[in-house]
């Protein structure tokens, strides 16, 4: 296994700036035996009644901040908090080169302010910060941008239509610095529609960490080390999903990352325990999937691992065949992009 059979050249213009309006018209390609090419509002017309929608939760937290060390611009994006107290978070800068252990940035004109503890690789720092848990969210959430991905393209930054435009409206649980973009297409109208067909809904929570979205460098996809995500299943929805499979009704997880957090609670068996704890799973080609039966993202980035993800669910020779077909067809891709439902491949 190679990480270029993952590749795949994408034209610029495929990349959606914004999403459609309203967010179930954007649209949706069915893989299973054949492609089929739908829309999202379709969706309840495929699922079947007595199958379970599995959503994720998280809240994004506006984690980009601006400020100064000195006279010195620095952009900073928090991806991860590392210690109980919310105080100290690992984060990407800008220029990062620039900023030295010790040092102390400005947020929003002395709203909040951070000490350089660490510096590593790749322009990761660390830093603490002079509020902690619930004072630190109130901080970011009012000097803090949306941390939209860098082929999301803003002049001028993020716009306020972002902060609407990318959080969920399952969005309950704040942790997250990237959206489980598949939940973006999901209107009031849809779950009704789900609703009245007869599809039970369910939810999970797993913070999304800016690593999710990473490409692999490695030559070989299994030296690459992903980043952990914090996630919770509770006894109620792992109770509904041993449910919903034993009365032989499928589970579909509403992205990649309830499935991650699915199949990281679940045993051999298949089913389901109660989880709270730190996620790592990476899943390629040649996993077994133990509880997910369906799954419906978007359409992912060449050499990632949400990619290498969707490869291992439906089949690498169908994935590749469904992204061709997308791309001929127009499909639009990445966060704000369509959206696909994927059969698992029964053969794998």
């Amino acid at each position: 296994m190679r990480t270029d059979d993952f590749d795949f050249e994408l034209p610029r213009d495929l990349v959606a700036q914004r999403p459609v309006r309203p967010r179930d018209a954007a649209r949706l390609l069915e893989v299973g035996e054949s492609l089929i090419d739908r829309s999202v509002r379709e969706l309840p017309e495929v699922l079947r009644p007595g199958d379970l929608a599995v959503f994720n939760d998280t809240r994004v937290i506006p984690t980009r901040l601006y400020g100064l060390r000195d006279s010195v611009r620095v952009e900073v994006t928090l991806h991860k908090p590392e210690g109980g107290e919310g105080t100290v978070w690992a984060a990407f800068a800008r220029p990062g080169k620039r900023l030295r252990v010790g040092d102390t940035v400005v947020f929003g004109g002395g709203a909040l302010s951070a000490e350089v503890r660490e510096k590593r690789e790749g322009g990761e720092i660390v830093l603490a910060f002079d509020a902690e848990g619930a004072e630190l969210l109130a901080g970011l959430e009012r000097i803090g941008a949306m941390p939209l991905p860098p082929y999301i393209h803003r002049e001028e930054g993020t716009d306020p239509q972002d902060l609407e435009d990318y959080q969920t409206i399952f969005a309950r649980e704040p942790g997250a610095v990237a959206a489980p973009t598949a939940g973006l297409h999901f209107t009031e109208r849809l779950l009704a529609g789900l609703d009245e067909r007869g599809v039970r809904r369910a939810t999970v929570t797993l913070h999304v960490g800016a690593g999710t979205f990473l490409p692999v460098k490695t030559d070989d996809p299994r030296e690459h080390k992903i980043h952990s995500e914090t996630g919770v299943v509770t006894a109620e929805t792992a109770a509904e999903i041993n449910a919903t499979r034993a009365a032989g009704g499928r589970v579909a997880a509403i992205g990649t990352t309830a499935l991650r957090l699915i199949e990281t609670a679940a045993g051999a068996d298949g089913r389901v325990q109660p989880f709270a704890g730190e996620s790592d799973i990476f899943i390629l080609p040649g996993y077994r999937f133990k509880a997910v039966d369906l799954l419906f993202t978007n359409f992912h980035l060449p050499r990632s691992t949400l990619f290498m993800l969707v490869c291992a669910f439906a089949g690498t020779e169908r994935m590749q065949q469904a992204y061709e077909h997308a791309k001929q067809a127009g499909y639009r891709f990445y966060s704000y992009g369509d959206a696909s439902l994927l059969h698992r491949d029964e053969s794998a």
